[in-house]
């Protein structure tokens, strides 16, 4: 979880400059040093610009260099270039990346690799985080060509080359998301993130923000420190909240708390707090119980969430109350946050196991989010291919599978950090919802509401027979990936149908009606990345009785055999999707002569022909249990074979050598 405590460091500044002595007035290089080491970036900002101008330097003595005069810089020159990086550096630890990539640049610049080995690398990324991706790709590049190490950064080069390719495709890409900062009360100063609505009209999240009382206290002490993290809910809906209240919960002195969720019945608040010590954040998740309207004194979780020396955090409940998720840098991870998981028991967590390698990375996972109904699951990611910094994704699962994540796109993501998934509520959770962003802050996360873009697919259904709409067909969505039902609806005197699907899915469509031939329809979403809806071909059933014979056009076999022509094969190919998308159904192919030959020869020879389709349906995969072969030779004809003056009828003749199959009965699945 980042750190959100820029803001106050703002305002703490102002009292440290306010009140320096002397000494910081005459080395404003050392006051910044100081300060960089012990990571008050805002603090070495301040005091590294005042140290550039102390330099009598001109830009000709700085730039250009030739490679036999570098590491024999001057020692005014190589503090001078030092004072710079170092700016650089401060106000990306604290997020500026618009000053940080200003002063990257000059390090660049000075084209001092052994000083600064990593300047290449900071600027693309300062770059990126300010949506300059193409500038960006030519640094990181550069870098690539360069940097001879093999590390973390080498190859977290090669991600970010990836990330700043994906960031130009997608910007050609219609969003799937409206995207609008909250208005009211919740984004009034601080940091304010990790949205979560309690029923209807109540959002509980997380702010930096000080009460009056407080301020007046770090007035008179000139000590403590008002920016303190704590839990805030205020009244609303939509994107407009107002009156915005501290939560009446028990607070522990110099400790952070906030990034909670409430247990399905509202009676648990599940609640990380921690402490920063050097920069470094120990967190743990603590419980408190409802009693007659208040929060109790909040209590850790035991060693299955919180192992001592290392961190966890940022607690997630499922609606069903089964599983808590939550995210740490335990033990039996990939690299440095990983999402993990508990069965919950009455509220008391089991075991912890890890998500897996499908969704943890070696890099950042967070602030995990699952919706039962769809099983999906939506996370924050910086180890991914993405826009840059934390990105949402999406993966399909169960606890225990995960399908490859994807990332959400343009909006919901941005070049900065992007995390903290909500739901506005919980019977249409991927629909609309709240997440955390500083797209645009230099110092602090903010609250947005979100809103999906209906993307769908429609089609018409038709009878075969007649072409009109099949009024009370069942139409199914299905996710082939997870084999399970999405969406269902009946048709309407329309016809139509509409489903609203995700992009850059497969989908299978069931149409099914009573006597009908059921069909699938495949369609692939691939094409909504760039426009809002699919218009699928028009689809015709086709009706049938038990036991009512259905001709089947053009089957042709060689002369005098069973043997058959390649033109017939397309036709059976249909019988063969027949059957695939019709399990249930048993069915009879049978063949029949006209009347010249033997009735034994005619008889025999349509039995061969009838097995020959049969033999083909199998090669198929269809099961020989469901299809019987039946040979009717000359027995069975449905035009004269002879004209009534005694003539040859070759045209009855034609229709009586056919191919025909018939339902014999409908089966339940599993008989």
């Amino acid at each position: 979880m980042k750190q959100h405590v820029r803001y106050w460091l703002a305002i703490a500044l102002l009292w440290i400059v306010s009140t320096s002595k002397a000494q910081y007035v005459y080395d404003y290089k050392r006051t910044g040093d100081i300060y960089f080491e012990a990571k008050d970036y805002y603090s070495a900002a301040q005091y590294y610009n005042k140290a550039l101008g102390t330099f009598k330097i001109k830009l000709g003595q700085i730039l250009p260099y030739t490679v036999e005069l570098r590491g024999k810089e001057s020692g005014k020159i190589k503090d001078y270039e030092t004072v710079i990086y170092r700016l650089a550096e401060s106000y990306r630890n604290y997020y500026d990346y618009g000053n940080a990539e200003k002063y990257y640049e000059q390090a660049v610049g000075f084209n001092n690799n052994t000083l600064f080995p990593l300047a290449r690398f900071w600027y693309g990324v300062s770059l990126r985080a300010n949506g300059k991706y193409s500038a960006a790709l030519e640094q990181f590049t550069k870098f690539r060509q360069e940097y001879n190490k093999i590390d973390e950064f080498s190859t977290r080069t090669n991600l970010e080359i990836a990330c700043c390719d994906f960031a130009i495709t997608e910007e050609s890409r219609l969003p799937a998301y409206t995207i609008g900062k909250l208005s009211g009360d919740i984004n009034a100063g601080g940091a304010n993130y990790a949205p979560a609505m309690l029923g209807k009209e109540l959002l509980l999240y997380t702010s930096s923000r000080p009460d009056s009382s407080e301020l007046e206290k770090e007035k008179k002490s000139k000590k403590a420190n008002p920016y303190i993290n704590n839990l805030f809910v205020a009244h609303g809906k939509g994107a407009e909240f107002h009156n915005s209240q501290p939560v009446s919960i028990p607070e522990a002195k110099g400790v952070d708390q906030g990034a909670a969720t409430v247990s399905p019945d509202g009676n648990t608040l599940y609640l990380t707090r921690w402490t920063t010590k050097n920069g470094v954040k120990a967190a743990t998740i603590y419980t408190s119980a409802r009693r007659s309207g208040k929060w109790d004194e909040p209590t850790p979780l035991g060693p299955n969430v919180n192992v001592v020396g290392y961190s966890a955090m940022q607690p997630f409940v499922t609606v069903d109350g089964k599983f808590l998720l939550f995210a740490s840098n335990r033990p039996g991870g990939m690299g440095k946050n990983d999402l993990w998981y508990c069965p919950l028991d009455k509220g008391v967590a089991g075991p912890a196991k890890n998500m897996g390698t499908n969704i943890n990375t070696r890099d950042e996972e967070q602030a995990p989010f699952y919706d039962n109904e769809k099983k999906a699951l939506i996370f924050s990611t910086d180890g991914r291919i993405g826009l840059g910094g934390l990105d949402f994704f999406l993966t399909e699962g169960d606890f225990s599978s995960w399908a490859t994540p994807r990332n959400l796109g343009i909006p919901l993501n941005s070049p900065k950090d992007d995390v903290y998934y909500s739901p506005a509520d919980n019977e249409h959770p991927l629909a609309a919802g709240y997440i955390s962003s500083d797209r645009e802050s230099v110092c602090c996360l903010e609250v947005f509401a979100i809103k999906k873009i209906s993307k769908t697919i429609n089609g018409l259904v038709l009878d075969c027979e007649n072409d009109m709409p099949l009024t009370g067909a069942k139409i199914t969505l299905l996710d082939t990936i997870q084999q399970r039902v999405l969406q269902q609806v009946i048709l309407d005197e329309t016809g139509r149908y509409q489903f609203e699907v995700e992009p850059l899915k497969h989908y299978k469509i069931m149409a099914e009606k009573e006597n009908y031939f059921s069909k699938a329809i495949y369609a692939n979403t691939d094409g909504l990345t760039k426009i809002d809806s699919l218009l699928n071909p028009n689809t015709c059933l086709k009706r049938y009785e038990i036991g009512k014979p259905i001709i089947l056009k053009d089957i042709y076999y060689d002369f005098n055999k069973a043997t058959l022509r390649l033109q017939s094969l397309v036709v059976l190919d249909t019988v063969v999707s027949i059957m695939r998308d019709n399990p249930n159904i048993i069915i009879e192919m049978s063949a029949h002569t006209d009347s010249k030959g033997k009735d034994a020869y005619n008889m025999k020879l349509s039995q061969r022909r009838a097995q020959s389709c049969v033999d083909y349906l199998i090669s198929k995969g269809i099961s020989s249990d469901r299809m019987i072969a039946k040979g009717y030779g000359e027995t069975r004809p449905i035009a004269p074979n002879e004209m009534p003056n005694g003539k040859d009828n070759p045209d009855g003749r034609q229709l009586n050598r056919r191919t025909e199959f018939k339902v014999l009965r409908v089966t339940q699945l599993g008989d």
